[in-house]
């Protein structure tokens, strides 16, 4: 019997996906903006710290999102009510943003007036990690009932974010979370990843966050090459 030829379908994908994120990229450069890709799983409070960081930052920059969901626009209204422009994006079903969808997201929120723009892409520690936005930086947030192992279960979402916020930090002494175990495995999945612990609903850490973020905006406006 004749071997079955096997397309590697899958990895052209992802190769046609990194060319359009890099060429996104250069176009943002251009442009002065800077994107941050903020991923987690539903309810660990992406949307709470993105009004805190709204909260934070408004003064100094101006800031655009996109609320990414298979459905409603609960968030993009709670973010909009920060005065921060915002728009909501409706997968169909996709569990994840690609560079296509991304681009049509911010040509459907407009640059013109925007610094920084933050996609909050669908909840999940799976495929968001898989696909690159086109994002200057990505970020994720990891809550404490979720509990320390994640970056053990979840390898590639820690692997390609350059900063974790922990958040819920408030919690901690009612949940089985260890903090050094929790950085403990992040570092091994990432070296380079910072590690920010935070609680967005008393807003404990989010000068940190504020800091690094307002820093890494800062550096790629001043960059002179990609």
């Amino acid at each position: 019997m004749d071997k079955v030829k096997v397309l590697e379908i899958k990895q052209s994908v992802f190769a046609s996906n990194d060319r359009e994120a890099d060429a996104m990229r250069h176009a943002l450069k251009e442009k002065g903006v800077f994107l941050l890709n903020l991923m987690s799983s539903p309810g660990s409070g992406k949307t709470t710290t993105l009004r805190r960081t709204i909260e934070a930052l408004k003064d100094e920059l101006r800031i655009g999102v996109m609320e990414a969901d298979i459905d409603s626009d609960v968030d993009a209204k709670a973010i909009a009510e920060t005065g921060a422009k915002a728009i909501q994006l409706h997968t169909g079903g996709m569990c994840h943003l690609d560079a296509g969808m991304t681009r049509q997201g911010l040509e459907g929120l407009g640059l013109e007036d925007v610094d920084l723009a933050i996609l909050e892409n669908v909840g999940n520690l799976v495929c968001p990690a898989e696909f690159d936005t086109g994002a200057v930086k990505n970020a994720m947030i990891l809550s404490v009932p979720e509990g320390h192992d994640k970056p053990l279960k979840y390898p590639l979402m820690f692997t390609v974010c350059d900063v974790v916020l922990v958040n819920k930090i408030d919690v901690m002494p009612y949940f089985d979370f260890d903090m050094e175990k929790c950085r403990e495995y992040v570092l091994m999945r990432n070296p380079n990843a910072k590690i920010i612990p935070i609680c967005a609903r008393t807003g404990e850490g989010i000068d940190q966050w504020a800091d690094w973020l307002r820093a890494e905006v800062a550096a790629w406006k001043n960059k002179d090459t990609m």
